[in-house]
């Protein structure tokens, strides 16, 4: 009789379970939280992860090789134009620039012994032509022979002569003077390039070589960046690239959390085929005090806004392939893929797919299409 009961006991207990468990499954509506999809507008927001640059950036290299003397600025100095910034070793430089001026001087008093000469050339030949006119007026009176004549004759012609070559000298001179200046010109010109000095007001952000270093034209010494000229290079994604246009306000949070106004300076027009992104370029409205180039920051450029049916973001998810939300409807959750459109990160606008007034969960995970559920009404964001 007892064993009865307890076989009784354990049927009730087994059947009070199932019909737990039926209900859970096929009758128990759980409440879930919902939202009613209103007609309103969203920002329309264009986000892109980027990094701190510059729009002129320059290498501030040597024009000669040399061996790298003195170095008069460091990375992180900002510099003015003209300023001072490394001395190469300029004593072969020096040299030249020094031998190549007494050269220069050398052919200066060269090229006045060679005037002297032409001169005293020209008052020979003038006074041998006034000999020969005397000459040649006496020998038609017939007081000097014919051989006497023919002295003065070859007197002028020597004469002659002596000045053309006198002539010639003096523009060889005049010649090497003038190659003389050019290689004075050039050998200071080079002893100057030992000088190298900040080619604009920046800031030096890299300096890659050491004192002592040989230095070649093209080396890096320094690398400068005009800071009034600072942006930042954001990577927008090509299907909302379209919504960007030049002048539109941003915001530009750097990695530091500082955030900066900024407009859109730049739209790159060629796409990087592996992520199917453009470049766009960032400006500062106001230079922040610490900055790194290359230093990590997201921009998000205020591309308008966009009117339409309003939801929570939270209620988008994906099943299979399509993106969609949960519709409230008769007591159970139907998914209902929708089109979406502008996003503030909090709401976002659907274009297709839903109607005003329509009942969205809001956090659709862990809800099956098609399941029981009780919705619990809060107010539309």
């Amino acid at each position: 009789m007892k064993a009865k009961w307890k076989i009784i006991l354990v049927a009730l207990i087994v059947a009070v379970l199932v019909a737990l468990l039926a209900y859970r499954m096929f009758f128990r509506a759980p409440p879930v939280a919902v939202v009613q999809a209103r007609e309103g507008k969203v920002a329309l927001e264009v986000r892109g992860p980027g990094v701190v640059a510059s729009r002129i950036q320059v290498t501030v290299s040597t024009r000669v090789t040399g061996i790298l003397k003195e170095l008069h600025a460091d990375q992180g100095d900002s510099v003015k134009a003209g300023q001072l910034l490394a001395l190469l070793d300029d004593t072969d430089s020096a040299a030249k620039a020094s031998g190549a001026a007494a050269a220069s001087a050398a052919s200066q008093r060269n090229i006045a012994a060679a005037d002297a000469t032409l001169a005293k050339a020209r008052a020979d030949k003038e006074l041998a032509q006034s000999n020969y006119r005397r000459d040649q007026e006496v020998f038609r009176a017939g007081y000097i022979s014919q051989a006497a004549m023919d002295v003065a004759a070859a007197a002028l012609k020597s004469a002659q002569s002596g000045e053309a070559s006198a002539a010639a000298t003096l523009g060889a001179r005049q010649a090497e003077s003038q190659a003389s200046a050019q290689e004075a010109v050039y050998a200071r010109a080079l002893h100057t390039f030992t000088r190298i000095t900040a080619p604009m007001d920046g800031l030096i952000v890299v300096r890659g070589a050491e004192a002592g270093n040989t230095v070649v034209p093209g080396s890096s010494i320094f690398r400068m960046v005009d800071t009034r000229k600072l942006w930042v290079a954001a990577r927008i994604d090509e299907s909302v690239v379209g919504q960007v246009e030049l002048g539109q306000s941003a915001t530009i949070r750097l990695r530091s959390g500082k955030e900066l106004p900024g407009e859109v300076a730049r739209i790159n027009r060629q796409s990087d085929a592996a992520t199917r992104e453009l470049e766009v370029d960032i400006a500062f409205r106001e230079i922040p005090e610490r900055f790194a180039i290359d230093q990590e920051a997201a921009v998000v450029i205020h591309a308008g806004e966009e009117k339409g049916i309003v939801i929570p973001a939270s209620a988008l998810f994906q099943q299979g392939r399509a993106f969609g939300v949960l519709v409230a409807a008769n007591g159970r959750a139907g998914f209902r893929p929708v089109r979406t459109g502008a996003t503030d990160g909090e709401r976002v606008v659907v274009r297709e797919g839903l109607k005003a007034d329509e009942t969205v969960i809001r956090q659709p995970a862990g809800i099956r299409d098609g399941s029981r559920v009780r919705p619990v009404t809060e107010g539309a964001r």
